[in-house]
């Protein structure tokens, strides 16, 4: 998601307030998309198996972060992320050569499948996280509405998402603040590894639990890289994938 495409908080709030009009329009477009062939082709943007090594520039200066060292995070954004980028480039150049391979084996074949699931998922969920990364850490008013009215409290959903995080401390997974587009619900979710995605899930806020992400900057302890890690969410950004997802309608 570009900076020049996020929505105001003023646009966030126009949105929520007004979800069923919202809802009711997205339908609207969805409707006259699948009518007009020329607008459902529009939507495909890219071959299936066509892959690019340019990493996503972070959208926020590292030097700056609270909590988190420039250090950790350009290793962090260069090393991980970008190692995986670099292999779905090649995994998906494997996978489209396999395609003429008649005599090769599906189990081999779904080894590649495998790799670009994983791959896939560590791209996504890493360019989500530096996304929402680079703000102050404070929420605005409406979006501790927002988020209170799914979880009875703004705190309460707070503790939820700490405590899943403190439970992967010292091994790996993802933490998700999810738009469920399905039972149109916002959840927070428990994910082991890049490959376990909640179906049917927009990321609305993600914190990376990999070791990597705090080792160098704070060892073992996992808390303190937590509470680094909300000094530093961007909720500007939070709040326009809210009201993006909300608009969705399936």
């Amino acid at each position: 998601m570009h900076l020049e495409t996020i929505p105001s908080r003023r646009e966030f709030i126009a949105a929520t307030a007004v979800g069923a009009v919202a809802l009711t329009a997205a339908s609207a477009v969805s409707a006259a998309n699948t009518s007009d062939p020329t607008k459902e082709t529009a939507m495909i943007t890219s071959p299936a198996f066509q892959a690019s090594d340019a990493l996503r520039p972070l959208p926020f200066d590292p030097s700056k972060l609270n909590g988190l060292s420039e250090r950790l995070v350009r290793s962090h954004w260069e090393n991980n992320y970008g190692g995986s980028v670099k292999a779905l480039v090649v995994v998906k150049k494997r996978l489209a050569d396999a395609m003429g391979e008649k005599d090769l084996p599906p189990y081999v074949y779904n080894d590649l499948k495998r790799e670009h699931l994983v791959r896939t998922g560590s791209v996504v969920f890493h360019e989500h996280y530096f996304d929402n990364l680079g703000g102050n850490g404070k929420a605005g008013a409406q979006e501790r509405q927002t988020i209170g009215q799914a979880f009875g409290s703004f705190d309460n959903w707070e503790g939820e998402f700490r405590r899943i995080g403190a439970g992967l401390g010292g091994g790996s997974g993802w933490v998700v603040l999810g738009f469920n587009l399905h039972t149109r619900q916002l959840e927070n979710y428990w994910m082991a590894d890049h490959a376990h995605g909640p179906a049917a899930t927009v990321p609305v806020l993600v914190m990376d639990m990999y070791e990597h992400s705090y080792q160098m900057d704070y060892g073992a302890a996992a808390a303190k890289y937590i509470d680094a890690f909300f000094e530093n969410v961007n909720w500007d950004r939070v709040a326009a994938r809210l009201a993006a997802a909300s608009a969705i309608k399936t």
